[in-house]
């Protein structure tokens, strides 16, 4: 039942090379790599192998020394001898990139931003959810595993998933503090109830696969994205699912969040469309966006219910006001290149995450006075795939490529 959709293999190999920072879509072949000679090549390739793709190195932004030891340490366990002649390697080769550095923007507001590393070394969390009591759970998307850590003890624990490769994706609580969570390699949405580690799953109808984010509405309906073009949701009481399919063919259904009238929004990450889906019949309206090469990637929602989005490839944040159809832009302070994705907000305050950057930086975008201002991340973030806005005023983030999950305390 839950064997992976071969025919997707094309989309998940896009959208894992897009995921991983600096790597060009367009270089598919490992073995039209070749890493410089040195004592450590034959090490690197038979080891970085085993996790994820060679052209990682060549086409990454490159770090200094300090840096390439800190992410190998967020990754593998090595022996010192052995990670010194990694590192040496790889920062002699490899060194960060002219250019690379983030804009950063002074401004009224200060931020304190606290990390937590993964039990799991390598388990990349894609997405955090805040929980109850100031915790956040995170989805461990290579350990097949939902992490959780209490920000205030700095206690972890991680929930192992039974059935193999989930690829754990996006994840929320729920009020009665069950984890919804999406398991994109097999194609299922989990119930995990943390109390016994146990998990209900719910298979996705046939020609739908790879859900990608959950939200839980005011009523306790479970709402997803699935890369397949589909909407869908899950009625807590009776388990029923329904699942719609996007207008647009080849539509690829990414961030989701819901407005004060219980409508979700979500972003069209292969189209320069929104949609809007209406809370009764589940019935999807497309909403077209100005600029042709737009691709919106995570959606964040105002008190007006104004839909705010990061264009990932333009290097914009955007407003798009859903009672007239008119969108306003801004371009993001490190340029077109900045790669803004995570976004949350907090009242009329935009936060969002600039992930091409060597570290990525947190921003703020102040609606009402159309002003920036931003912070590098500590450990770099390593591309900052999602980002939530807490009850308490607080965000949290997955800092995916460095193994960590964050906890941005705000004093404006």
């Amino acid at each position: 039942m839950f064997k992976p959709n071969r025919s997707f293999d094309r989309i998940a190999t896009l959208i894992a090379l897009a995921a991983a920072p600096g790597i060009a879509t367009a270089q598919t072949n490992d073995a039209a790599v070749e890493l410089p000679d040195g004592e450590a090549k034959a090490f690197i390739q038979g080891t970085c192998m085993a996790c994820h793709r060679i052209d990682y190195i060549p086409n990454a932004r490159g770090y200094s020394a300090e840096g390439w030891r800190n992410l190998i340490g967020t990754m593998i366990a090595l022996p010192d001898q052995t990670a010194d002649m990694v590192v040496d390697y790889l920062a002699t080769n490899f060194p960060k990139k002219p250019g690379t550095d983030p804009v950063i923007v002074a401004g009224p507001a200060d931020v304190t931003i606290s990390e937590w590393l993964a039990p799991t070394l390598g388990s990349r969390p894609h997405d955090p959810a805040p929980g109850s009591n100031g915790s956040i759970w995170w989805a461990g998307q290579f350990a097949n595993r939902i992490g959780w850590v209490d920000t205030a003890t700095g206690e972890r624990r991680e929930y192992p998933l039974e059935i193999p490769n989930s690829g754990p994706h996006g994840l929320v609580e729920d009020g009665t503090g069950n984890v919804w969570f999406t398991g994109n390699y097999q194609n299922y949405m989990g119930k995990l109830d943390p109390r016994t580690g146990g998990v209900d799953d719910y298979p996705l109808p046939d020609g739908v696969h790879h859900p990608h984010t959950p939200i839980v509405d005011d009523e306790g309906t479970v709402w997803f994205t699935a890369m397949s073009g589909h909407v869908g949701r899950i009625d807590p009481d009776t388990e029923e699912m329904i699942v719609k399919a996007a207008p647009t063919d080849g539509s690829f259904p990414y961030g989701i969040e819901t407005n004060s009238k219980g409508e979700p929004w979500y972003v069209d990450f292969w189209g320069n469309r929104l949609g809007s889906v209406d809370p009764k019949t589940g019935e999807i309206t497309e909403h077209e966006l100005p600029h042709a090469d737009t691709r919106p990637r995570r959606i964040a929602i105002a008190p007006d219910d104004a839909v705010w989005y990061t264009d990932y490839p333009r290097g914009y944040l955007a407003r798009f006001d859903p009672d007239t159809g008119e969108t306003q832009e801004w371009l993001s302070p490190s340029g077109e290149t900045s790669q803004p994705y995570g976004i949350a907000t907090i009242g009329d305050v935009i936060w969002y995450v600039e992930t091409f950057p060597r570290p990525n930086a947190l921003v703020r975008f102040d609606s009402k006075t159309e002003t920036f201002q931003s912070w590098p991340i500590p450990s770099g973030g390593g591309v900052v795939r999602n980002m939530m806005a807490t009850p308490e005023g607080t965000l949290v983030l997955a800092l995916s490529g460095v193994n960590r999950v964050a906890l941005v305390e705000i004093d404006d």
